[in-house]
């Protein structure tokens, strides 16, 4: 037989010998188990050795901050690109559980401890997440996401908030840094958020299950639940993956006026299930589908001059969220190095929000309702090939469309009005190409560019009625990208980016009761110069920095007039400039520090921003400064291991929003955390400690809109928190 192949990791890789007599590709198939390699047939008795498609065996998340080390491809960059190789920012935050007995997180979680990662604090699942201090606003309403997060190989949300994905079994979560418009279109101006799940595992069963208590001080206590199964159909060829959740978090915080405590409960389900079908003839098929609810029983908000952790209120005020997405991703692997990706999903998500809108001197409590719809549908193709000398090209053609309707009523309980609501209509065609060449054995240069043409069509009202709309508007877009990288040693890499990305427009509710209005589309361009600095093997530092300036354009954000009632606007321009760092060190000890910091200084411009003080004209959310360190050590005990860890996190000063109604003052606190872990051959036992110090920070100044005006708002952190988890995995 012939086995042929241009793979250079193979020289890395280390196999099981066989123990029993076995036909060519039966054996081929027991030897490359695991590897992230697999046996193509070309021929009646020839066979070639390429990559797989994904790892079967996800490697373990590395520490905050940083890659792992090693050969590092790039996947998010729809090619297989080295990271070594890779023009721009991309931070990996982490993975998920089933095997560490720890709980579950979601982006708001991760983002406590990720600098480069800023969200808002209404709660899971109705927040918004920016990245790199790009951020519009802190309300939610009708404007496209800054951040576009993905589910493996399809968009999970377009429009509204962050869905608070529970990361259950999760391989990675990667974050690519700065616009990405040449690759994912609109939307993607502040970066994005790609959640990876592990993949089915077609050659062994296997589960786990992980879980925990938490007590809150001056709280009620919280609990979780997780658990996957991994199940072969037909041994190396079909398999499918089931995960499950749920979880509670405790409330924490007394409403005076009602008589009533710890009101801010939050309840959370989800799970998945997904099918791979991989007949080793280079076609795979990978479906999945996944659904999420989320039930907060009240707001997380207290006031200033009330005791600590207390507000007063004349209505609970609950909302939810619930979010269910289907994909399906066909892939064609050829021996050369060609590859081709469909991949197709549609998301329906779905958030309610009520807030008390009660007036002094009114008898009647008055609740103001919002209702928001979101259904998205996308398709990609692309074909890419990468070389074993470093060239590689993409091409492809997407399409998208998403509907998002708002419908909103105010008024007493049981007799609310209803209010003017929006449905906007979005609806491109994108054609996409991107290349990488090197010039020389060190210096490679990437060039791209994105055609778009597509409509946005609006109409002020909760349902489309027989698919007339107002206002229609067609846009035509071309979003380059233009990128060096230069190999200064083995280890140490530089690059340089110019990249642009832009937001489409709509029809959005206007300042006043029943009235609607037209928002234009903003666009950003960013410059960005970065070093990145490879560990050679096991030991040593890894690290990089960036250094990055950026124009927007047209800001579109969603802001509330002194009424609390919401509106869309484009509020002006900002220049912004950031610096980040991130990286980790480890010891041939089993001593690991990780660390990672951002700075960033901004200035928006424009009617709105002149109306604050110079220092606050700012966007928001974006503290001028945050930073994490950690520490991690681990130490085998006999057959056992014992591992320590602690970290600290900064954030620092920031604003609510633009303009003087909203520069009012959040952030500026600083947290400490840490756990004890014990692994006993499956099981793993922690103990784990959550803001030690009870630090009574201000993650957030808004609870409720329609007290705003009062400027007393926090949204204190969760005091001192103590949880005790175990897993177990077989």
């Amino acid at each position: 037989m012939e086995i042929a192949t241009t793979e250079d990791g193979l020289t890395q890789v280390r196999v099981a010998p066989l123990t029993a007599r076995q036909g060519p590709r039966a054996a081929l198939r027991r030897l490359l188990a695991n590897s992230g390699y697999r046996a193509v047939p070309i021929g009646a008795n020839a066979y070639r050795i390429v990559r797989a498609r994904t790892p079967r065996r996800a490697p373990a998340p590395a520490a905050n901050g940083a890659l792992p080390a090693g050969d590092i491809v790039v996947t998010a960059s729809k090619q297989r690109v080295s990271l070594r190789r890779y023009p721009g920012s991309i931070t990996a935050i982490g993975g998920g559980t089933g095997t560490a007995a720890r709980p579950a997180a979601d982006l708001d979680a991760l983002a406590q401890s990720t600098p480069i990662l800023q969200t808002t604090a209404l709660g899971p699942g109705r927040n918004k997440v920016f990245i790199r201090g790009i951020a519009d606003s802190s309300f939610n309403g009708a404007t496209q996401s800054t951040a576009s997060i993905y589910f493996g190989e399809v968009q999970l949300s377009y429009s509204g908030p962050e869905p608070a994905l529970t990361l259950v079994d999760m391989q990675s979560v990667e974050v690519m840094e700065g616009p990405q418009g040449t690759l994912y279109g609109a939307g993607a101006i502040g970066g994005v958020i790609r959640l990876t799940p592990n993949p089915v595992a077609l050659d062994r069963v296997g589960a786990a299950i992980a879980g925990g208590v938490s007590l809150t001080s001056q709280g009620r206590p919280g609990h979780d639940l997780d658990g996957h199964v991994n199940l072969p159909i037909v041994g190396g060829v079909a398999g499918i993956r089931l995960t499950g959740y749920q979880s509670r978090e405790g409330g924490f915080v007394d409403d005076a006026q009602r008589g009533l405590r710890d009101v801010n409960a939050v309840d959370r389900v989800g799970g998945r299930a997904a099918l791979l079908i991989d007949p080793d003839s280079g076609w795979t098929i990978d479906a999945s589908v996944l659904g999420q609810h989320i039930v907060g029983r009240d707001g997380g908000y207290a006031l200033q001059g009330e005791p600590a952790l207390t507000r007063r209120s004349r209505l609970d005020q609950p909302f939810a969220n619930s979010i269910v997405l289907g994909r399906l991703v066909v892939t064609h692997q050829w021996g050369d190095g060609m590859q081709l990706v469909s991949a197709t999903g549609i998301a329906d998500s779905r958030s309610t929000d009520r807030f008390d809108a009660s007036r002094r001197g009114y008898a009647v409590p008055i609740a103001y309702r919002n209702h928001e719809e979101n259904q998205l549908l996308t398709q990609e193709t692309r074909l890419s090939r990468s070389g074993a000398n470093g060239a590689s090209w993409v091409v492809g053609v997407a399409l998208l469309r998403d509907q998002n309707a708002q419908d909103r009523s105010v008024g007493p309980v049981g007799n609310p009005t209803d209010i003017i609501g929006v449905t906007n209509l979005s609806r491109s065609v994108s054609v996409f190409g991107e290349i990488t060449v090197p010039a020389s054995a060190s210096l490679s240069a990437t060039v791209g560019v994105r055609g778009t043409r597509g409509r946005i069509d609006g109409d002020p009202s909760f349902r489309v009625r027989g698919g007339e709309f107002l206002a229609g508007r067609e846009v035509t877009r071309a979003d380059p990208t233009l990128a060096l990288s230069y190999a200064v040693t083995p280890q140490l890499s530089a690059y340089a980016r110019i990249q642009s990305g832009y937001r489409t427009g709509g029809l959005a509710v206007a300042r006043g009761v029943g009235r609607v209005a037209q928002y234009d589309a903003d666009a950003i361009r960013m410059g960005e110069l970065g070093l990145r600095l490879m560990r050679r093997g096991t030991r040593g530092l890894s690290a990089s920095a960036a250094l990055s300036y950026a124009g927007w354009n047209d800001i579109q954000g969603d802001l509330v007039d002194r009424r609390g009632l919401p509106y869309t606007a484009n509020i002006g321009d900002a220049r912004i400039l950031t610096l980040e760092t991130h990286g980790d060190w480890r010891s041939g000890g089993g001593l690991a520090v990780d660390f990672a910091a951002l700075y960033t200084r901004n200035r928006v411009t424009g009617s709105l921003a002149s109306s604050s003080p110079l220092g606050n004209r700012r966007l928001p959310d974006t503290p001028a400064f945050s930073g994490h360190l950690g520490v991690r050590h681990e130490r085998p005990i006999g057959r056992d291991r014992l591992r320590v860890e602690t970290g600290v996190d900064y954030i620092g000063r920031s604003v609510l929003g633009v303009g003087d109604y909203l520069d009012i003052d959040q952030g500026r606190y600083a947290t400490l955390g840490g756990q004890v872990g014990w692994q006993h051959h499956r099981l793993d036992l922690t103990l784990a400690v959550e803001n030690a110090t009870d630090t009574r920070g201000n993650r957030f100044a808004l609870g409720n809109p329609f007290a705003l005006v009062d400027r007393n708002q926090i949204t204190p952190l969760r005091p001192v928190t103590v949880r005790v988890g175990a897993a177990i995995a077989w």
